[in-house]
């Protein structure tokens, strides 16, 4: 399964309280900081809710782990 980097861009200071609450669900503490989660319906709807405040990539799982 893909993964998605999710990275916090913009501050959450202005916008609507469930906002904020989807930020912190999504394991965002700091702007600029980055997490990793699995690919899933719900993390899309959570992403689109936030897509103005944050920067999604799309990470490889090329299974380097050895």
């Amino acid at each position: 399964m893909s993964r998605l980097r999710i990275i916090w861009e913009k501050s959450d200071i202005g916008y609507s309280k469930d906002q904020k609450e989807t930020i912190r669900a999504l394991g965002l503490r700091r702007l600029h900081q980055s997490v990793e989660h699995a690919d899933t319906p719900s993390m899309r709807g959570m992403l689109l809710k936030v897509r103005h405040l944050v920067k999604v990539e799309e990470v490889n799982d090329s299974g380097d782990a050895e």
